[in-house]
């Protein structure tokens, strides 16, 4: 718990807390900034105690609730112990401790967590904000909890070697943190290129990896455009990062992404450096920043924590040297856990991986153990490839790539995911069964199956009957909120007879495997705050597929709710307004006639439908462009009014005739 929310709990000023606190016994130090949780709920239960607060407060001391008022009321069977699993959902949890949402997302904002209704929360807030509430915490059984003995096992097979064999290898870094906040400009003044410069609209679209070397010490540095990859990377047990770098904007603050980043660098259990950037903008508040990841349990060192904030200026690349020798001090301390074996068969992890229209299938892997020589066999996923050439981060060919180091793969049968695991092959005898199983794979590996548009069942007859229709949408948006919303606002725009199928949802720019993909699946494609890649435009206009981009939510709304009513079946319907009589023609053109009319019965509007009735015949039909009385336009006259009516699309209305006024609408 946030020192600072205890003392709003016992009604005693921060500082005044801290100096009361040594005599009561509980030391927790005059500039401590949390408390564990059983700590204070012992001092709030000192803190009831009448003779401390007259001892220490006088009189005046205000009386605090009791711990039953505070807690909240249980439901019938319900225990004080919840289980909560690695992650959870603020709602989920909500429910769970049986309070509102909002008084919970109250909480969660007080401890310095801020999430949305859908945002997920990991076991130690979860731990934290159930105390609050006067609830314990407990490890879920089952459900989404990873078996992390397990997974270490199962490295331990593929990446594990004999302690004699190992040697340290360069530290590999990822940079994560809160869009624009200035991740990809910091690696920019790292390796002293502009690879910033290059991104649609200055954000990253793809991930990247690159080697620096400072001090004689290699470092790699992966950037990644979003925590979606990186947890991707992380739920396939593949912990491709030894260090991780979290950037805060100095003039921006802690945001929903930071928060996020956080979560996941501390699931990975990733030892890390906050770079605080942009400390040249004139609003720049380091002291805020600092104050902010306090209260979210990340204690500056120079306040007394444990965790190194390094200040630096990515744009104008003030102590990126600063950084970089802490990333090593960083690194020697760790240096034990961060090794490999180099004479050994290879083993890496995908961290990229894209179709090139000229190159085929293009991988980029992290090297994690062993050395990956150009023509060895490797195994990724369910494909095997015999490997044609490797290329650095410059892009030069190189005849091997070892442990840290990341590399381009080219000669792939098959386009791998994002966090497979390469490993190489070198038994012969292996390597044919396993490329003839690959060969017998490869159609299904590479085909991609259409998604019709339209359900089609059999009637009684066995002819085919329409039961329905999708809208496939890929969406592709700036940060995850973005996505929620606009996911939210498309089911609004559903009717019996339309879905809208959302086949893939991401965050970034759009792609040449987005355009690839809606294809295939017979999807449209939009965007919010993004822009589309130029290889990407190129491609949709090749493959006809509709991309619409807005900064604007009602904009994309529209474009799919036309989409809807293109495949909503339609009827029109014929609603009839009112008659009136023709008393006077005042002109007559080519195709329009000025009319003067008394109405006798319902009503006249701009924009209604006229029929000319002569007799008992409709002689022809017409619009009423313009109704007026006097010189003033109206917007409907009522039976008993006299009017002139400018009436478009006929010129045979003679005085006496019937005119009938409707409008059609379409169900």
């Amino acid at each position: 718990m946030n020192v600072t929310e205890l003392s709003r709990q016992v009604k005693v000023p921060t500082t005044k807390l801290l100096e009361i606190l040594p005599q009561l016994g509980f030391d927790i130090g005059k500039k401590a900034i949390k408390v564990d949780d059983r700590v204070a709920r012992d001092i709030f239960h000192k803190f009831q105690d009448p003779r401390v607060r007259e001892k220490f407060l006088g009189e005046g001391g205000q009386k605090l609730k009791t711990v039953k008022e505070m807690t909240t009321p249980l439901l019938a069977g319900q225990s004080r112990i919840v289980e909560v699993g690695d992650t959870i959902t603020v709602k989920e949890l909500a429910i769970k401790l049986n309070v509102p949402v909002t008084r919970l997302i109250l909480q969660l904002m007080k401890n310095g967590v801020m999430a949305s209704i859908n945002e997920r929360v990991d076991f130690e807030t979860a731990l934290l904000i159930a105390a609050d509430f006067g609830f314990e915490v407990k490890k879920e059984a089952g459900g989404e909890k990873v078996d992390w003995e397990k997974e270490k096992e199962e490295r331990t097979k593929i990446f594990g070697d004999e302690a004699k064999n190992l040697s340290p290898r360069p530290p590999v870094v990822v940079v994560m943190g809160h869009v624009d906040h200035g991740k990809t400009k910091l690696l920019d003044a790292i390796r002293s290129t502009d690879v910033v410069s290059g991104e649609a609209g200055g954000i990253t679209q793809h991930i990247g990896a690159y080697q620096v070397v400072k001090n004689g010490q290699q470092i790699t540095f992966i950037d990644t455009p979003g925590h979606e990859a990186f947890s991707a990377m992380r739920s396939r047990g593949a912990a491709v990062a030894d260090l991780a770098i979290l950037v805060v904007a100095a003039d921006d603050g802690v945001q929903p992404q930071t928060i996020e980043a956080l979560s996941l660098i501390r699931s990975a259990g990733l030892p890390f450096v906050v770079a605080i950037n942009k400390i040249d903008k004139p609003d720049a508040n380091v002291d805020k920043i600092k104050t902010a990841l306090s209260e979210m349990g990340v204690a500056p060192e120079d306040w007394g924590g444990k965790t190194i904030c390094v200040e630096i200026s990515a744009k104008e690349k003030i102590n990126i040297d600063g950084l970089l020798d802490t990333l090593i001090l960083v690194y020697e301390m760790e240096k034990e856990k961060i090794q490999g074996n180099p004479n050994r068969a290879a083993v890496g992890t995908i961290i990229e991986a894209r179709l090139d229209k000229g190159l085929g299938p293009v991988a980029t892997c992290i090297v994690q153990t062993g050395t990956l020589n150009r023509g060895d066999v490797v195994k990724i996923g369910q494909s095997v490839s015999k490997i044609r050439a490797l290329k650095n981060w410059h892009g030069a060919e190189v005849e091997k790539a070892t442990p840290s180091m990341p590399v381009r793969i080219l000669g792939l049968k098959a386009v791998p995911l994002v966090g497979d695991i390469l490993s190489e092959v070198s038994d012969k005898k292996e390597i044919r069964q396993l490329l003839k199983m690959t060969d017998q794979n490869k159609h299904r590996l590479m085909k991609r199956e259409e998604v019709n548009t339209r359900s089609v069942n059999k009637d009684e007859n066995g002819e085919e009957k329409e039961t329905g229709a999708n809208v496939n949408l890929v969406l592709k948006a700036d940060v995850l909120g973005s996505v929620e919303a606009i996911l939210e606002a498309l089911t609004k725009l559903e009717n019996k007879g339309v879905k809208i199928k959302v086949v893939k949802q991401g965050l970034g720019n759009i792609n040449e495997g987005d355009i690839e993909q809606a294809k295939n699946l017979g999807a449209d494609v939009i965007g919010f705050h993004n822009k589309i890649m130029p290889e990407a435009e190129t491609m949709a206009a090749n493959l006809g597929v509709e991309v619409k981009i807005s900064p604007i939510i009602y904009e994309l709304l529209d474009f799919v709710a036309e989409k809807v009513k293109a495949l909503t079946k339609t009827e029109s319907v014929v609603k009839s307004l009112g008659k009136g009589r023709v008393i006077k023609i005042f002109r007559t053109e080519k195709k329009a006639q000025l009319v003067g009319v008394k109405i006798w019965e319902g009503k006249a509007i701009p924009a209604a439908e006229i029929n000319v009735v002569h007799g008992e015949t409709v002689v022809a039909k017409g619009k009423a462009l313009r109704i007026q009385c006097g010189k003033e336009n109206m917007k409907e006259v009522v039976e008993g009014e006299e009017c002139g009516i400018s009436v478009e699309g006929t010129n045979v209305i003679k005085e006496g005739d019937i005119l009938e006024f409707y409008v059609v609408e379409e169900k």
